[in-house]
């Protein structure tokens, strides 16, 4: 079983600046790519950020330029830096790591449990 925790998330103020965090856990062959998805009530879910396991990084286009994302493979954990944040970034950020359990398997899609991020002054 593969578990995602996420850890980060918070009220901050227009132009400020959240760190999450999402470390993979149990017991798996490898995780491909790893990325961040948010949510508002009513609306689907979208792709904030992703990277791979090489590195490859893309971007929604409203959050180029003021988010990062990175990833400690050793730790199994990816990190998204949000900085110059707008109340337009409030949402719901999820975790989200494509896995492969064992070496012959396929990969499968795992999701954390969510983390609230509010932007509002």
């Amino acid at each position: 079983q593969v578990q995602l925790v996420e850890s980060g998330g918070g009220l901050v103020q227009p132009g400020g600046s959240l760190r999450l965090s999402c470390a993979a856990s149990g017991s798996f062959f490898s995780i491909n790519r790893m990325g961040w998805f948010r949510q508002v009530p009513g609306k689907g879910r979208e792709l904030v950020a992703a990277i791979t396991s090489g590195g490859s990084t893309n971007y929604a286009d409203s959050v180029k330029g003021r988010f990062t994302i990175s990833r400690d493979g050793a730790k199994n954990t990816v990190y998204l830096q949000m900085d110059s944040l707008k109340p337009e970034d409030t949402a719901v950020y999820y975790c989200n790591a494509d896995v492969r359990t064992t070496i012959t398997s396929r990969s499968y899609d795992y999701w954390g449990q969510g983390t609230q991020v509010t932007c509002s002054s």
